[in-house]
């Protein structure tokens, strides 16, 4: 089985193909996307890149374009000082199943 390692959002993701991947937003994404690999190996031989494999390119279908991810919480509380506030965010995020490793 194939692998690869993209790099979306500051973030680095091991994919295979016909997995399911939640990142984050993509802005202007239609129905597929591709990105560079940074490795690719397929068990026995491994292809590191310097900073990308050469002429390897993942594709990936758009599934679900503006989904929220769970709420991450922030408190912030200072015992007997009657300091306690509490935040909360929700990352936007694109789901990406992956189509091809070529």
């Amino acid at each position: 089985m194939k692998k690869a390692v993209i790099v979306t959002g500051g973030k680095q993701y091991i994919v295979s193909v016909g997995e399911t991947v939640a990142v984050e937003l993509i802005k202007d994404a239609g129905k597929t996307v591709s990105f560079d690999t940074l490795l690719v190996t397929d068990g026995e031989t491994t292809q590191v890149g310097a900073p990308t494999v050469e002429k390897v390119k993942v594709t990936a279908e758009v599934v679900e374009s503006d989904q929220q991810a769970d709420k991450v919480t922030a408190i912030r509380y200072k015992a007997k000082k009657r300091v306690h506030k509490v935040r909360g965010h929700r990352q936007h995020q694109t789901i990406l199943k992956i189509t091809k490793i070529a």
